[in-house]
């Protein structure tokens, strides 16, 4: 029998025992809120696995909208867009990205067996490596022309613009273009700003950045190496932090630290305070871990991987660390347990209706490590004076078939110049517009 019968039946086997993991206990939203409900954790050889396998959008179909709203196309023929940035006068930056080669991560069996489900899903296509601009001239909500405007990226994921200067964060460092406003394609070599932890194994590839308010600095995350340190904590040097950078000098200071995958960062507009939509651990039953978002606390330690939501103790982990437990922080506002919810937005200068005014939109990407799935949705979480004042309400949803198979999985999020609600679908390969539906008479 060759190596690859062998893999094949191997992972057929696989499959099938984690099909068979163990089902949610939780009601739904049970697991959302400031206090979720954490029940015990599920050990098992074989994780919960169930992927919805994409198959992308055919016959006109479309997501679905939330009352008072409606949804439209605006760009397909993309590449595994990502993330989104809109620029002051209205174009949109999409970084079409995927994972670079990382040859150390995902070893032997089991690293086969995530690489098959990786691919499943929709994730297991080559990166671009490069950042399209799209413009609606005419503001009828559809972009009628798409340029490069940079290319030869390395994975970059992360956009702002301060000033005349673009920044991007590849998966190894930030660089730095001149902008001009209006140009379609930038020509100049970017300087390096900081080089950020990547290498060989880089798990959690992605880095998101956001310029504070002043413009003075960059926040960075940078996701851990691992999915709770079984990799060896001499691997996650530097990792499952988010940075200040201070863009004068150069320098940074960590800010936080025990975040194991920060994949969305925004300003929280009323407080001005850095908040982080993060991605919690894997492998402790369908109804663990909430993923959550926090207001970031300057010094906060938030658990990773020795505790989770707070002190919650993780046995997984040797050596433990009781000394760090003692400092977790408790997140604000649970996420769902394994929604991957990595797209993050304030609904400042929305034009949807009254009742997305004040808060934070939520990309989740879906889940790969829970019976039943979780996630494949828009959501948004209401604000009251800068924290979170509410159950969530769901934005855009209709991303999975009756079948439990995949049109779409929604990443980065964004609201663009006319107030409405921009979202990447990396297996649709199309950016979705939610807008306010207009008023009957």
């Amino acid at each position: 029998m060759t190596e690859q019968t062998t893999l094949f039946f191997m992972t057929g086997a696989l499959v099938a025992l984690a099909a068979c993991g163990e089902p949610t206990r939780l009601t739904r939203g049970a697991d959302y809120g400031a206090h979720p409900t954490l029940v015990k954790p599920q050990h098992a050889l074989i994780p919960t696995t169930r992927i919805a396998t994409a198959i992308g959008w055919s016959n006109g179909a479309m997501p679905l909208a939330a009352a008072g709203t409606r949804v439209n196309t605006f760009a397909t023929g993309l590449d595994h867009p990502r993330s989104l940035y809109v620029l002051p006068n209205g174009d949109v930056l999409v970084a079409e990205t995927n994972a670079p080669p990382k040859p150390d991560d995902g070893k032997g069996i089991k690293g086969k067996f995530f690489r098959y489900f990786q691919k499943k899903g929709g994730g297991g296509v080559p990166t671009a490596n490069r950042i399209t601009l799209l413009r609606d001239a005419d503001g009828d909500g559809v972009a009628e022309t798409k340029s490069v405007l940079l290319s030869g990226l390395h994975s970059p994921f992360g956009i702002a613009l301060i000033g005349r200067e673009l920044y991007v964060a590849n998966s190894d460092a930030i660089v730095r273009f001149p902008y001009v406003d209006g140009a379609t394609t930038i020509s100049a070599t970017g300087t390096q700003v900081i080089a950020l932890p990547a290498g060989t194994l880089n798990h959690h590839w992605t880095k998101t950045i956001v310029a504070s308010t002043d413009g003075t600095k960059l926040y960075v995350s940078i996701g851990s190496n691992s999915n709770v340190g079984e990799n060896g904590m001499d691997k996650e040097v530097d990792r499952a932090e988010i940075w200040e950078i201070d863009l004068k000098t150069g320098s940074h200071r960590v800010l936080a630290t025990g975040v194991r995958n920060a994949a969305g960062l925004a300003i929280e507009p009323e407080t001005r305070a850095l908040w982080a939509a993060v991605n919690e651990r894997d492998e402790l039953g369908s109804d663990l871990v909430p993923d959550y978002m926090t207001a970031v606390r300057d010094g906060g330690f938030y658990g990773w991987p020795y505790s989770y939501f707070g002190q919650h103790v993780d046995d997984r982990v040797k050596p433990q660390r009781p000394d760090l437990v003692a400092k977790a922080i408790v997140p604000d506002y649970a996420l769902g347990a394994h929604t991957a919810s990595i797209g993050l937005a304030s609904s400042r200068g929305n034009a949807l209706p009254a009742q997305f005014k004040n808060g934070m939109f939520i990309g989740q990407h879906g889940s790969w490590n829970r019976n039943p799935r979780s996630g494949y949705a828009v959501i948004f979480v209401p604000f009251s004076a800068g924290m979170p004042a509410g159950p969530p309400v769901d934005v855009l949803t209709g991303f999975l078939t009756a079948n439990k198979e995949a049109q779409g999985r929604p990443a980065g999020v964004a609201i663009d110049k006319r107030g409405a609600l921009l979202v990447a679908d990396d297996v649709g390969n199309t950016i979705w517009r939610v807008s306010a539906a207009p008023v009957r008479p």
